[in-house]
């Protein structure tokens, strides 16, 4: 069953670990469907997270970050892999979870190669998407939580911050 749409409404510190064990589903251009576990994500949260794209702002790239919950957000990384977001929380307030893994694809360029998302979803709307949606099927492994990967750039507080969400099975 498709995660209803006030699920998207959550502040991203509630909807990150809630995406954990969730399916993520693809419709493939061919009209193949995959649907892939959630294991793992990253939760990026305003302005005032200096680890997050918004923290300066809105600007053409982050623009969608500001946008309602329920969009993708997905962006280039080091001019190679791109990276998948799900946007949470209401709009204006820019916020977004970063899906690092899913079953038998672990980190977050796998995943978006494995299942074809690029930056054309960008701004997709999952809530009623025949491309690109969220399903749960009451699945809730147990989590760990861990500092966010790779935002060295931050503040050291911000690179503290227990906002990486992991099943531990």
């Amino acid at each position: 069953m498709r995660v209803p749409d006030e699920f998207y409404a959550q502040d991203v510190l509630r909807a990150a670990p809630a995406l954990i064990g969730k399916l993520l589903c693809r419709r493939l251009p061919d009209g193949t469907v995959l649907r892939c576990r959630i294991t793992e994500t990253e939760a990026y949260r305003g302005q005032e997270d200096t680890a997050c794209h918004a923290c300066h702002g809105m600007t053409k790239r982050t623009a969608v970050m500001f946008g309602p919950g329920g969009l993708a957000y997905v962006y280039l990384c080091y001019g190679l892999h791109n990276l998948f977001n799900i946007v949470t929380g209401p709009a204006g307030q820019p916020q977004a979870a970063l899906l690092r893994g899913l079953e038998g694809c672990p980190g977050p360029a796998r995943l978006t190669k494995a299942l074809q998302i690029d930056r054309e979803l960008n701004g997709h709307d999952l809530r009623g998407s025949p491309l690109l949606w969220l399903e749960d099927d009451g699945a809730a492994p147990p989590i760990k939580t861990a500092p966010r990967v790779g935002i060295g750039y931050a503040s050291a507080e911000d690179q503290a911050r227990l906002w990486r969400f992991i099943a531990s099975r």
